[in-house]
């Protein structure tokens, strides 16, 4: 009788301990949000300083050009944008302070940014405790805006996701450039690059013929290289970021490596051709939301033009998701009161015409739109092709 009691309560026990694994708390539950006042208050989180700064202030161009705008246009409800700007530093734990900063300190209602995954992840726990939406237009991590409850009330994305991205890469290699082989080299210390070689690996119809892995950080390429020279492939596939991939592709090439080289939104960056040689960028393509060389919406030209005006350059894609996502908090932020207000208009967004295309903001929070593949040449973007999935991909 004991002994049944016992197993009893430690099944009892184990099946709590079980249901706490499964689901976290509801961090929302508190959470009271801000109230707009005089001005409309929207908090920047971004990389402005550090490994990945060119990420970030491209898309600080953007959000200031769009505030400026809106402001000149009359504001939201005939109140202005006020910013709110702190640089996170690309680093995780500066971009958690930073969003407690912002949503308690300044009361801001929305934040923009980060832009990297990791620093999106390590902010939006205060974000849900505030009840204040965050916004980053370019952190694709899968998970940033789900956990173990479901959809996270205030987190939001301007860009697809990492699955998205490997799925788009799987198809246009196999498809579109008839790579049949490929070889898969991607950074292993990046959340946001093991989760696009994952979903490559899961749908790329072809033979992965060889997977290496390097680190954030790497300089030296030369023996996963070495080994790949001596490999019957079609290309080689790269998840990650500007900061090693650029490296890589020149390392590639002085070595004789002639393939194409694929890799995610990473890429993205003046930065990358200034690392790899502009004469090494041949036969590079690269996932993007946006290209200066297609329009996905009739906004797009003017903002191409508007921003040269005032930054003398032609927008890359984090300069337009970040100008996307100032509109998409204004639009949001018509009639609303408080910062909750916003966080439930954004989850209703529909058709929203943005510059990176016209897009709907899904039950997970995620953007339906469409992906371009970017081919480079001489550093620079050459042509855009909207990329479609299948059904077999």
């Amino acid at each position: 009788m004991h002994k049944k009691i016992a197993l009893t309560a430690l099944t009892f026990l184990a099946s709590i301990a079980l249901a706490a694994c499964s689901k976290s708390p509801d961090v929302t539950a508190n959470a009271t949000g801000t109230t707009i006042g005089d001005t409309l208050k929207i908090g920047v989180n971004l990389e402005l300083t550090g490994a990945v700064a060119a990420y970030g202030n491209a898309e600080n161009d953007g959000i200031k050009l769009a505030v400026e705008e809106i402001n000149k246009a009359g504001g939201v409800d005939g109140k202005k944008i006020e910013l709110v700007t702190k640089d996170n530093k690309s680093e995780n734990a500066e971009a958690s302070t930073a969003a407690t900063n912002l949503a308690i300190q300044s009361q801001v209602n929305a934040m923009i940014g980060p832009a990297t995954s990791g620093a999106v992840s390590a902010a939006s726990l205060n974000a849900q405790k505030a009840g204040v939406p965050l916004l980053t237009p370019s952190g694709t991590q899968d998970d940033l805006t789900v956990d173990s409850n479901g959809v996270k009330k205030y987190v939001f994305r301007t860009t697809f996701q990492d699955s998205f991205q490997g799925q788009v890469l799987a198809q246009y290699a196999y498809s579109n450039l008839n790579a049949k082989r490929v070889v898969l080299y991607y950074d292993n210390s990046s959340d946001y690059a093991k989760g696009i070689a994952e979903k490559f690996q899961e749908k790329y119809q072809g033979e992965i013929v060889a997977t290496e892995t390097f680190a954030s950080g790497d300089k030296d390429f030369q023996s996963a290289l070495t080994k790949f020279k001596n490999l019957d492939y079609d290309a080689i596939v790269m998840p990650g970021y500007y900061t090693e991939t650029g490296i890589i592709t020149k390392q590639a090439r002085d070595m004789g490596i002639e393939v194409p080289i694929l890799g995610p939104d990473g890429f993205n960056d003046n930065s990358f051709a200034e690392l790899a040689g502009t004469a090494n960028t041949h036969d590079v393509y690269y996932v993007s939301g946006y290209s200066t060389k297609t329009a996905l919406s009739d906004k797009a030209t003017e903002f191409i033009a508007a921003y040269k005006e005032k930054y003398g350059s032609e927008p890359n894609m984090f300069a337009a998701l970040a100008y996307d996502s100032v509109y998409m908090i204004a639009k949001a932020a018509e009639g609303a009161e408080t910062s909750v207000d916003i966080a439930n208009n954004l989850a209703n967004l529909t058709d929203f015409e943005g510059v990176t295309g016209t897009m709907t903001i899904d039950e997970d929070h995620n953007p339906i739109k469409t992906a371009l593949m970017v081919k480079m040449k001489d550093g620079v973007e050459d042509s855009a092709e909207a990329v479609e999935i299948t059904g077999d991909n």
